[in-house]
């Protein structure tokens, strides 16, 4: 076989097995590692759709510019609580903590909360849980 069929056949194998020939030592990276962040907003009585409206219109587009990732908003089926849950996702508590300050001090989300709230306050307590994905878990 000649030299140039050899590279040839190398390359061609290398890239079938997804190795590198540029940087042989190089590892592919890993995923990173990402912590979760479940949130769950009781709203005050008869203020939930205009919480739901303000998540709609707003705040999830603020959200996404500070680096907080929605990964998924609920409600209850049976209509008879006024809570909001949802889950964020951040690279790590302490880049979630940061996002979070960076978010409240937002003048965009500042105008957004006042003006949402000209009627009245639309949240009584929220309950916040970090979450780390388990090793058996679809989510990572």
């Amino acid at each position: 076989m000649k030299s140039s069929h050899i590279v040839s056949f190398a390359l061609g194998l290398a890239v079938m097995l997804g190795v590198s020939m540029i940087h042989p030592t190089t590892t592919q990276a890993q995923p990173p590692n990402h912590t979760f962040e479940m949130r769950t907003y009781y709203a005050m009585p008869g203020k939930l759709d205009d919480l739901k409206k303000r998540f709609r219109d707003h705040t999830i587009t603020i959200f996404d510019r500070h680096h907080m990732k929605s990964v998924g908003y609920w409600e209850p089926q049976d209509n008879k609580e006024n809570y909001l849950v949802y889950i964020l996702e951040h690279a790590s508590k302490e880049e979630g903590l940061k996002n979070w300050a960076e978010f409240m001090a937002d003048p965009e989300w500042k105008e957004v909360a006042k003006a949402s709230e000209a009627n009245g306050k639309l949240v009584d307590h929220v309950v916040r849980v970090w979450l780390n994905p388990s090793d058996f878990s679809a989510i990572k």
